[in-house]
């Protein structure tokens, strides 16, 4: 994770074929200047960690709308602690109910966004996230 570009990889997690968002949200951020890598469909959290770690990304996104949401993002938190890169931003968004979306914060979820979200909000949100994960990291 460089002082550049901000690196998001985008990806949908298992069996999960609802790709259409993920695909509008990874564009979206190329048009306001992310470098995205998009994974695709049907990934597994460990494949995205590990693409996540060899493509040396500040962020994963990860788009949900089959309700394994508390199942997905927990691990890929996990796998990102078991290979020390605990400094990669875990955010998305999807259909995830309000109350899910207050337990995944508290594992360490960055913001979710839902349906309807800006692309603007979500840039802005990343933006900002990034830059002080960044700056902690440069004063450690």
């Amino acid at each position: 994770m460089g002082t550049g570009k901000i690196r998001i990889l985008i990806s949908k997690c298992g069996l999960d074929g609802h790709d259409r968002g993920a695909r509008v949200v990874a564009r979206g951020l190329r048009d306001e200047g992310f470098e995205v890598v998009y994974l695709g469909l049907f990934q597994s959290p460990e494949s995205i960690v590990e693409a996540a770690i060899q493509e040396d990304v500040d962020a994963i996104g990860v788009s949900t709308h089959n309700a394994a949401h508390m199942t997905i993002f927990p691990k890929i938190l996990e796998l990102l602690k078991k290979n020390d890169a605990v400094s990669i931003l875990v955010t998305g968004g999807g259909i995830i109910p309000k109350d899910d979306v207050e337990a995944l914060h508290a594992m360490g979820v960055g913001e979710l966004f839902g349906p309807g979200s800006a692309m603007k909000d979500f840039a802005s949100y990343l933006r900002s996230e990034v830059a002080r994960r960044r700056g902690e990291r440069a004063s450690a």
